[in-house]
């Protein structure tokens, strides 16, 4: 999205949806951790919104609606702990989550 921050949102009631195809590669980052650990981020585009002109520059603005999509590839065996045992309860989970 055009604009710095601070600026007047914009206006999303004549915004449309706007068709897109990834141009090269497959969206996926793969990155090694310092604990050792090796993950894969994707970006999963949900929707790309027109949303009219910039007032400043004239320029169209997007804005794309989106989700990060992460997976742990490799991690190093003194990482991992013992599962839980089914319904145990673990004391530092976030309520509604295990």
């Amino acid at each position: 999205m055009m604009g710095g921050p601070g600026g007047p949102p914009p206006d999303l009631a004549n915004a449309e949806i706007v068709d897109y195809q990834p141009l090269e590669g497959d969206g996926k980052l793969r990155l090694k951790l310092k604990d050792g650990s090796i993950i894969e981020v994707r970006l999963e585009i949900m929707n790309i919104l027109r949303a009219g002109n910039d007032a400043n520059t004239g320029l169209p603005t997007y804005i794309v609606q989106s989700a990060p999509l992460v997976r742990l590839v490799e991690c190093p065996k003194e990482l991992r702990k013992t599962p839980l045992r089914s319904g145990a309860k673990d004391g530092k989970s976030i309520p509604g989550f295990g």
